[in-house]
C-alpha cells in the first residue's frame, strides 16, 4: 500500500458519507428513513440486494471454500435460488406488500398476536447482530494482517463510516452506496481473477492445475445423513431451497429492501433479475478461487504468506486478498482494499438499519408507547436505534472467532439454525387457517431446539439439511399443537389476512408466469453447465 492506494480507500470512504449527507437531507419519518419513501425501483433493489450477498463471507470465504474446503461444489448452492424466488414472489411479497408493512414481524403479530411476533424479532436480533459480528471480525483480521493497522482499528474504522452514513442517509444510502459497492466489488474479483489467470500462463494451465476431485460441481454420492456428504447435491439443493426461501422472504435485511420498492411489480422484478444475476456475480468469486489455488499449485510457498501463527495452520480466506496485495499492480491495490471494505460494510448498513426498523416496529412500539410519538422524535429516535446496533455489531467482532475454515460456511451455518423455523411460521400463517399463536410459538422452540442438538449430537447430518429439517418440524408440531390448543384469534386480524390461497394469489400466478417459467428455465440451464464443467 502506497500514497496513491490510501488516497483512493479515503475518497471512497469520505464520498459515502457525502453521499449519506445528500441522500437525507429531506428525510422527514420513519417511512423515508426506513423504505427511502418507496421512490426506489427494481434494478437499485436488485443490486444492492446482491451487494449485501457478495459480502466479506463471499469475497473471502468462497474463494478459501473453493481451495481448501469443498472445491467447486459451492455452485451447487446457487441451483436453489431462482426456484426459490418464484416461492417468494407468489407466496410471500404480495401479501406484506397489500398491508403496507415496515417491519415483515408486523405480520405476525396481526395473524398470530404479539408473542410470536416478540420471539422471532428477538431472535432475529439476536443471530443477525452476532452474524454480522462474525463478518466484521473476519475483515477486520484480514485488513489487520494486511495493512498492519490494530484490529480494534480496523474495527472502528470500518464501523464508524458505516455507522455514519447509515445514520445520516437510510434506507437510500444503504440501497444506493450498495449498488456502488456492487461494481466495486464485482470489478475487485474479476481483477483478481484476470492477474491470476495471466500469471498462471493462461486459463488452460490453470485448469490443468485446479483439475481434479476439487474441479467437480455435482456430489451425488451421499445425502449428507451420516455419511459425511455435507456438500451433496441434494443437501445443498434442497436446504438451499428452503435457506432461500427464508433469506428473501422472510429476513428483514431483505425484506425491508424488497417493501421499499415504488410497487409489487417492481418488487417482483427486483427478485426476478436477482434470480438471474446472482449466478454469474458467484460464478466469477469461486473461478477467482480456481485460479488462486491453480497459482499456489505452482507456487507452494504462497502459502507460507498464509499461516496463522496462533493457529498453526494456513488461513485460507486470507488467499485472495494476499494474493492482490502481492501481485497486482498499485492503484488496483488501494481498489482491492475499497472492495473489502465494501464488502463487509454492504452486510454492515443493511443490518444495522434493517436491526433499527425491527427495534421501533416490534419492541418500542407495542411495549415502550412509541406510536405515540411524533413523526420527527420517531425518526431521530430510529437513528439512535441505528447507533445503539452498529455499536452492539463492532462489539460482537471482538468476542467471536471461527466456526469454520472458511467465512461463508460459517455465516451460513448459524443461519441455518433459525432459516427454517422462521420460514415455517410465516408459511402457517399464510397457508393454513387453523394454526395459532400458541401454536406456531411451540413450533418455533421444537424446531429452534432439534437444529441446536443437531448440531451437538449429530455432526454428521449436513447443516444444510436443518434449514428444511427446522422448517418441517416448525410447520408440523406447530399445527398439531393448535390443533389441541385453540386460544381466541389475535385482536384485529382481518379474514384475508389469514390465508394467501385466494383470487389474488392466482392472479399473480398468472400475471407472473412466464417469469416463473423463465425462472424453473434457468435452473436447468445451470444444471447443465455444472454438468459441463464436470466433464472438461
Amino acid at each position: 500500500m502506497n500514497f496513491f492506494d490510501w488516497s483512493i480507500v479515503g475518497v471512497y470512504l469520505s464520498g459515502l458519507i457525502v453521499l449519506a449527507l445528500w441522500l437525507g437531507r429531506r428525510q422527514s419519518d420513519e417511512r423515508d428513513y426506513y423504505l427511502g419513501g418507496n421512490e426506489l425501483n427494481h434494478w437499485t433493489v436488485a443490486l444492492s440486494t446482491m451487494a449485501t450477498q457478495c459480502s466479506t463471507n463471499s469475497l473471502l470465504g468462497a474463494p478459501a471454500f473453493v481451495i481448501a474446503v469443498g472445491g467447486l461444489l459451492w455452485l451447487q448452492y446457487e441451483l436453489a435460488v431462482p426456484l426459490a424466488m418464484i416461492g417468494v414472489m407468489l407466496f410471500l411479497l404480495p401479501l406484506f406488500r397489500r398491508l403496507r408493512l415496515i417491519s415483515v414481524y408486523e405480520y405476525l403479530g396481526r395473524r398470530f398476536g404479539p408473542g410470536t411476533r416478540t420471539l422471532l424479532s428477538v431472535l432475529f436480533q439476536f443471530l443477525r447482530a452476532f452474524s454480522t459480528g462474525v463478518t466484521v471480525y473476519g475483515i477486520a483480521i484480514v485488513l489487520e494482517l494486511l495493512l498492519h493497522i490494530p484490529f480494534w482499528g480496523a474495527v472502528l474504522l470500518l464501523g464508524a463510516v458505516t455507522i455514519i452514513y447509515d445514520f445520516l442517509g437510510g434506507m437510500k444510502a444503504v440501497v444506493y452506496s450498495d449498488v456502488i459497492q456492487m461494481a466495486i466489488l464485482y470489478l475487485g474479483i474479476a481483477l483478481c481473477l484476470i492477474f491470476a489467470i495471466e500469471l498462471c500462463g493462461g486459463w488452460s494451465e490453470v485448469w490443468s492445475l485446479f483439475a481434479g476431485e476439487r474441479s467437480r460441481t455435482l456430489d451425488f454420492k451421499g445425502l449428507g445423513l451420516g455419511d459425511g456428504a455435507t456438500y451433496a447435491f441434494w443437501p445443498m439443493l434442497i436446504g438451499g431451497f428452503f435457506l432461500y426461501m427464508s433469506y428473501y422472504g422472510c429476513d428483514q435485511t431483505q425484506v425491508q429492501r424488497e417493501l421499499s420498492t415504488q410497487n409489487v411489480e417492481q418488487t417482483h422484478l427486483s427478485l426476478f433479475w436477482g434470480g438471474l444475476l446472482r449466478f454469474p456475480l458467484v460464478l466469477t468469486y469461486c473461478m477467482a478461487g480456481v485460479a488462486v489455488a491453480a497459482f499456489i499449485a505452482m507456487h507452494p510457498s504462497f502459502i507460507d504468506l498464509l499461516y496463522d501463527a496462533d493457529k498453526g495452520e494456513a488461513n485460507y480466506n486470507l488467499a485472495v486478498p494476499v494474493f492482490c496485495l502481492n501481485y497486482l499492480p498499485h492503484g488496483v491495490i488501494g481498489l482491492i482494499i475499497v472492495a473489502l471494505f465494501a464488502a463487509a460494510m454492504s452486510s454492515l448498513d443493511s443490518t444495522i438499519n434493517s436491526l433499527s426498523v425491527v427495534t421501533m416496529r416490534d419492541v418500542i412500539d407495542p411495549y415502550l408507547g412509541g406510536e405515540s410519538l411524533s413523526d420527527s422524535r420517531r425518526l431521530l429516535l430510529g437513528r439512535v436505534t441505528t447507533i445503539f446496533w452498529g455499536v452492539l455489531c463492532v462489539a460482537f467482532s471482538f468476542f467471536v472467532g471461527d466456526i469454520s475454515k472458511s467465512i461463508i460456511e460459517s455465516i451460513n451455518k448459524i443461519g441455518s439454525l433459525a432459516n427454517g423455523p422462521i420460514l415455517a411460521t410465516f408459511l402457517l400463517g399464510i397457508l393454513t387457517r387453523r394454526a395459532n399463536g400458541a401454536g406456531t410459538v411451540c413450533g418455533i422452540l421444537a424446531g429452534f431446539g432439534i437444529n441446536l442438538a443437531l448440531w451437538k449430537f449429530a455432526p454428521g447430518v449436513s447443516w444444510l439439511w436443518w434449514n428444511m429439517i427446522g422448517c418441517g418440524a416448525t410447520f408440523g408440531i406447530g399445527y398439531v399443537v393448535s390443533l389441541l390448543w385453540i386460544p381466541a384469534r389475535a385482536p384485529g386480524i382481518q379474514e384475508s389476512e389469514l390465508s394467501f390461497f385466494n383470487a389474488e394469489m392466482a392472479q399473480n400466478f398468472r400475471a407472473w408466469r412466464k417469469h416463473y417459467a423463465i425462472l424453473i428455465g434457468y435452473f436447468l440451464a445451470m444444471l447443465l453447465l455444472l454438468v459441463w464443467i464436470d466433464y472438461q
